[in-house]
C-alpha cells in the first residue's frame, strides 16, 4: 500500500459547489421536519400505535446496513490473503470505503435519533442499559464500529503503521458482521409481530449489507468519473460486477428460504397470503420492487450476453453495472419497506384460530401513509452522509492519485 499515492478532491468546479448547496438544503429540510415532528408530535407523520417505525426507519436501517456492506472494498484488500484481492484495484479505494462506512452509519443513526421524538432522551439510552434488549447492545456495536474503522483508516494513512493494516482490517471485518447481526436480530428476536421472530433475519441482513454496500460503492465510483478516472477504478468496477451478482443471488435465495419456512408453518399462512398476495402495496413492492427491479433485472444486466456479439464492450459492461446498482438500491428500499412497514401492519395473532377485536385495533390490519416530514428526514440523513463525505474528501487524501488531478499527496 505504501507505493500507492492518494490525493484530495479538487472541489473547484461549479458542480461541486452546486452539490454542496443541494445537500445542505436537504439536510436543513430534514432538520426542520424533525423539529416539526418534535414540536407538534408524531401525529404529523403517518405513524400510529400499530405502525411505530415509519419510512424514516426504512431510510435509517438502509443506511446502517449499507454502512456495513460498503466496507467490502477495504475488507477485501486487507483481510483475504489472495493475490487477486491484494491488487491496486482494491487497495487504491480502501480509504474511501472506510470513510463511507463511517458517514453512512452517522447518517442512519441521526435519522433514528431524530425520529424517536425525544432526541434528548438519547443520554438515557447511553447511560442506562438493559442487556436483555438488543437495542442496548446496538449502542456498543454502532459506536465500536466507528472507532474501529477510524483506527483502520489511521493504519492506512500512516505509513509507519501500514504493517498493522491487516490486523485492523480483520477487527473491522469481524465487527461489521457483529453490527449487521445486531441489526438483523432487532427483527429476528422480536416476538410481537408475525413477520419477525425468525432467525433467518440475521443472515438475510448480512447478505443485504453485502449487496447494498457493493451497489452503493459502484454508484459513488460512477459519480467520480469526471474527477477521478484511474485504471484502478475501471478494474475495480469490472471485479465488482461478479461480486454484486453473487450478493444479489444470496439475498434472493435467503428471501425464498425465509418465505418457504413461513409457508411451512401453518400459523403463518395468513401473513404470507397478506404479504405476497392480498396486502395491497406490500405484495406490489415485494414482487415488482424487490424481486423484479431489485433482483431479476439487475442479474440480467450483469450476466446476460448477446448471442450475436458474444462479449460486450467494457464501456457497456460498466454502464450496465451502474444501472444494475441503482436498481439494487431501489429494490433494497422496497425490501426494507416490506419487512419493516408490512411486518408491523399485519396484526399479531394473540389467539390463533379465533377472531379478536377491541378498541385497541387488535386483529386489524393497520393502515399507514408516510408523510412529507418522514421522507424529508430520511433524505436529510442520506444528504448528511454524502455532505460529510465530500467535505472530508476536500481536505484529506482519500482518492487514488492520477496525473491529471492536482491536490495534496500522501
Amino acid at each position: 500500500m505504501a507505493r500507492l499515492r492518494h490525493t484530495t478532491f479538487s472541489g473547484n468546479s461549479r458542480g461541486y459547489r452546486v452539490l454542496l448547496v443541494a445537500l445542505g438544503a436537504l439536510v436543513v429540510n430534514g432538520l426542520l421536519s424533525a423539529r416539526q415532528m418534535d414540536q407538534a408530535g408524531h401525529w404529523v407523520t403517518g405513524m400510529s400505535n400499530q405502525v411505530v417505525w415509519g419510512v424514516a426507519h426504512v431510510f435509517a436501517i438502509f443506511l446502517i446496513v449499507t454502512a456495513s456492506g460498503v466496507l467490502n472494498i477495504a475488507s477485501i484488500s486487507s483481510v483475504f490473503e489472495r493475490d487477486v484481492y491484494k491488487s491496486e484495484a482494491y487497495t487504491a479505494w480502501a480509504r474511501l470505503s472506510g470513510l463511507l462506512a463511517i458517514t453512512l452509519l452517522l447518517g442512519g443513526l441521526l435519522i433514528l435519533v431524530l425520529d424517536l421524538g425525544r432526541p434528548d432522551r438519547l443520554i438515557v439510552a447511553m447511560t442506562h442499559y438493559n442487556f436483555k434488549s438488543i437495542f442496548a447492545w446496538n449502542v456498543f456495536l454502532y459506536t465500536g464500529f466507528v472507532l474501529i474503522v477510524v483506527v483502520y483508516l489511521w493504519m492506512m494513512f500512516e505509513q509507519r503503521m501500514n504493517r498493522f493494516v491487516r490486523s485492523a482490517g480483520i477487527a473491522a471485518f469481524a465487527w461489521r458482521i457483529l453490527l449487521t447481526t445486531g441489526t438483523g436480530a432487532i427483527f429476528g428476536f422480536l416476538v410481537a409481530r408475525q413477520a419477525y421472530d425468525m432467525a433467518m433475519m440475521v443472515p438475510l441482513f448480512i447478505a443485504m449489507s453485502l449487496s447494498f454496500g457493493s451497489a452503493f460503492f459502484v454508484l459513488i465510483l460512477a459519480s467520480l468519473h469526471q474527477h477521478v478516472h484511474t485504471k484502478q477504478k475501471v478494474e475495480l468496477l469490472t471485479r465488482l460486477r461478479m461480486l454484486l451478482g453473487n450478493f444479489i443471488i444470496a439475498v434472493l435465495f435467503i428471501t425464498v428460504i425465509d418465505h418457504l419456512a413461513k409457508l411451512y408453518a401453518a400459523g403463518l399462512h395468513d401473513f404470507e397470503r397478506f404479504i405476497l398476495m392480498d396486502g395491497g402495496i406490500y405484495p406490489a413492492m415485494f414482487w415488482f420492487g424487490q424481486v423484479l427491479i431489485g433482483s431479476v433485472v439487475p442479474l440480467l444486466l450483469l450476466f446476460w450476453r448477446s448471442k450475436i456479439s458474444g462479449n460486450i464492450s467494457m464501456e457497456i459492461s460498466i454502464r450496465r453495472l451502474v444501472i444494475a446498482s441503482g436498481m439494487v438500491i431501489a429494490g433494497g428500499f422496497a425490501q426494507l419497506y416490506v419487512i419493516i412497514i408490512g411486518g408491523q401492519a399485519y396484526p399479531l395473532a394473540l389467539f390463533p384460530g379465533m377472531e379478536v377485536s377491541s378498541s385497541f385495533f387488535d386483529g386489524e390490519i393497520a393502515s399507514y401513509t408516510p408523510s412529507f416530514h418522514e421522507f424529508a428526514l430520511g433524505f436529510g440523513g442520506i444528504a448528511l452522509a454524502l455532505l460529510i463525505t465530500i467535505l472530508v474528501l476536500r481536505v484529506l487524501p482519500f482518492l487514488p492519485q492520477e496525473d491529471q488531478l492536482s491536490g495534496k499527496q500522501t
